[in-house]
């Protein structure tokens, strides 16, 4: 199951929309902020149009993207040109070799791939020391209003969420340990309230703008750093210079 780009590109154009994405890149941005970025080499599977690939690029990371779309690739080397190098192929079996990159990225992609085992298998042996996975929850007030399957599913952002598969957070988290063998980490999620609510008006955008834990919100990351890569913890910052004893 693939996006149609024109229809993604316009519902961020919409109120909801760029308030979605403001809150997602605040995620985005939390998840990672234990990985180190300058000179990490960074695939995105699944990249789309490239909206978050950008986002990850002006994190720091050097980034590459994979599509399987070719409508949706050709949106995301116009959106990236020369910043990024953004490849044709399906997420479940890739040319890269073992280990090409730092790290892998699937945003919002499970829930449209056939077998979702099989493309975290392959993040998971590109990357060396960890995966990011954002994933749509189906505990959230946004599934009763978008996700389930009934009603008419038109040629629309909201036809194609009613067609694609909503994960829990017990089940993306099996699915990550089965798949990787690697145990989840951090877990987040954000815009618990329905869509009307995503705004950036008071109360909503309080409501609306806060880091919740796993199962409150729409959209889950779930960040997983591999055993034998563990990510940078932040060193303290001296006032002054540390005595010997240090």
């Amino acid at each position: 199951m693939t996006w149609d780009a024109k229809h993604y590109e316009q519902w961020f154009e919409t109120g909801p929309g760029r308030f979605a994405l403001e809150i997602e890149k605040r995620l985005l941005h939390a998840l990672i902020a234990a990985w180190p970025r300058r000179g990490r080499r960074l695939l995105e599977i699944g990249c789309g149009t490239g909206i978050f690939l950008e986002a990850l690029w002006e994190m720091g990371f050097e980034v590459s993207g994979l599509e399987q779309s070719r409508e949706m690739l050709g949106a995301a080397r116009a959106r990236l040109g020369n910043r990024a190098d953004i490849h044709l192929g399906a997420g479940d079996h890739t040319s890269f070799d073992d280990r090409a990159f730092d790290y892998a990225v699937l945003w919002n992609v499970l829930e449209f791939c056939r077998d979702p085992a099989a493309v975290l298998r392959e993040a998971a042996r590109v990357a060396s020391r960890g995966v990011l996975i954002g994933f749509l929850n189906r505990w959230s007030v946004y599934y009763l209003t978008h996700g389930r399957p009934s009603g008419p599913t038109p040629r629309t952002a909201a036809g194609t969420l009613r067609r694609a598969r909503w994960f829990t957070w017990p089940e993306m988290r099996s699915l990550v340990l089965a798949a990787t063998g690697c145990k989840p980490g951090p877990t987040r999620s954000v815009l618990p309230g329905p869509m009307a609510t995503w705004r950036p008006t008071l109360p909503w955008r309080y409501l609306n703008g806060i880091i919740y834990p796993a199962c409150v919100g729409a959209f889950t990351a779930m960040r997983v750093d591999f055993e034998r890569e563990r990510p940078l913890t932040p060193l303290m910052a001296w006032k002054t210079e540390p005595g010997p004893g240090c």
